[in-house]
């Protein structure tokens, strides 16, 4: 269990660490503050902004790295669910490299504007993705209407997880589409898709605030199993 740096640190920061699940909670503080003093952090200026991210973090560790000056300010809760769901009542079909690319951008560019990491991603970044040993454009499902795409749930199966753990990686309804009732079945063809591989559990992260998708997460079947909590530090 380590502390990692990131190579790119999302929009607003300078630097983005991260605690990965099982590192020793009784060296944290220390840890934290060493890396604070290391040369890594001496090239930044006043004012700049660093980002830690704790896995599977619990209700003591903004005390446990409060006199570092890192404070907490989002939370993403890892949501788990039983498959199979509820059949979907979406037409669906799959993603196409190339042809599909840049509706997919649009939507995903409008749907997450707030979303400083989901929210920046481009050609570039996407093909990056596409190259991923785990990408399969089978599982990246689209929905449309009136000849627009309306919707997509793209999906990811953790091979290495024992037993496989299904993922809903990236959903999102196009805003023109927004309240006329598509993302549940949209989450439900992914966590169906999943199924039809042979995946007994569902997973997918979300903010702990976005209060509408919750309340859809819960009448599929999901529930908490952990959270991932972001701290921030001012130089």
């Amino acid at each position: 269990m380590a502390i990692v740096i990131s190579s790119t640190a999302p929009r607003g920061y300078v630097l983005s660490i991260t605690v990965t699940d099982g590192h020793d909670r009784s060296t944290l503080n220390q840890d934290v503050s060493e890396l604070l003093n290391s040369s890594r952090c001496s090239e930044f200026q006043e004012g700049d902004e660093i980002q830690l991210w704790i896995e599977n973090s619990d209700s003591e560790d903004p005390d446990r790295i409060a006199s570092t000056g890192f404070t907490p300010y989002r939370d993403l809760v890892q949501l788990r669910c039983s498959l199979p769901v509820q059949e979907s009542s979406l037409q669906t079909r799959n993603f196409e490299s190339g042809m599909d690319d840049d509706a997919f951008l649009s939507v995903n560019s409008r749907a997450f504007a707030w979303h400083p990491e989901q929210g920046d991603l481009n050609k570039s970044s996407l093909a990056e993705l596409k190259n991923e040993e785990w990408f399969d454009p089978e599982g990246f499902l689209l929905h449309e209407l009136d000849g627009r795409l309306a919707g997509f749930c793209w999906t990811k199966i953790h091979k290495d997880h024992r037993p496989p753990l299904g993922e809903i990686y990236a959903i999102a309804i196009d805003p023109d589409y927004h309240g006329i009732g598509l993302g549940k079945p949209m989450t439900e063809a992914g966590l169906n898709y999943l199924h039809s591989k042979g995946i007994s559990t569902g997973m997918l992260y979300v903010e702990s605030d976005n209060i509408p998708a919750l309340r859809i997460y819960e009448k599929i079947g999901f529930t908490r199993f952990l959270t991932n909590r972001a701290f921030r530090y001012r130089v």
